[in-house]
């Protein structure tokens, strides 16, 4: 009967073989992980944020594919000052790694419009981020929520350093305080035009006035247009 229906029950060493198939295409895949690491002096060291960071990946079931280090350099310096995070978000790009793990967020940067940045640049590239201080994993949804109030948080500050300006402007007017360009005389202004006319150079007639290049620009413009 069991001839007829084309069924040939398998040996022991093949099923065995067979289940030992199975577990390795089902075996789960360690997330990759990067370390960013960093100390604002160069007397301080990493160590104590690797070991710890080193520990909680391996209860993430993370791999530790590869670790950034900036020594001595302050969190308040921008991307182009700080060349391993720089390398970083380079290598988020390349997405050579799934997760970007950090001892906390000030480890990060100490200015909350680049905070939002980083994050806005790892959102879009659906990198995770882990800060262990704050407890934080973008992977749950208290992490999902993080980055959208972080782009709110942000927003707020770019509208506070505006208001901040235009107070500033508004002030500075009250004072009586002229703004925008340095006020050039109609004398030097009418011996300009007379050098120019006269095919004088721009530089070598701002020297000889005694103003600024822009100031004879400006004018060789205007009597272009003229």
């Amino acid at each position: 009967m069991i001839a007829e229906w084309g069924w040939v029950p398998m040996s022991k060493g093949q099923r065995q073989s067979s289940e030992e198939s199975s577990t390795i295409m089902t075996a789960p895949r360690h997330r990759r992980a990067a370390l960013y690491l960093r100390v604002s002096t160069r007397e301080q060291t990493t160590e104590n944020q690797e070991r710890e960071l080193r520990e909680v990946a391996v209860r993430m079931d993370c791999e530790i594919v590869k670790v950034y280090q900036d020594h001595g350099i302050s969190g308040a310096k921008g991307r182009d000052k700080r060349p391993q995070f720089d390398a970083l978000l380079k290598a988020a790009t390349r997405h050579e790694f799934e997760m970007i793990m950090a001892w906390s967020v000030d480890r990060l940067g100490r200015s909350l419009q680049d905070l939002a940045s980083f994050l806005t640049e790892i959102h879009a590239l659906q990198i995770d981020l882990y800060l262990h201080q704050q407890g934080l994993d973008t992977r749950t949804p208290a992490g999902k929520a993080m980055y959208q109030m972080m782009g709110v948080f942000a927003e707020f500050e770019r509208a506070m350093i505006q208001e901040r300006v235009r107070a500033g402007l508004a002030r500075t007017r009250a004072a009586g305080t002229r703004l925008g360009r340095p006020f050039l005389p109609e004398r030097k202004a009418a011996a300009i035009r007379a050098h120019l006319k006269s095919g004088t150079g721009i530089l070598k007639t701002a020297r000889l006035v005694g103003c600024g290049v822009s100031a004879v620009q400006r004018i060789k413009m205007e009597l272009q247009v003229a």
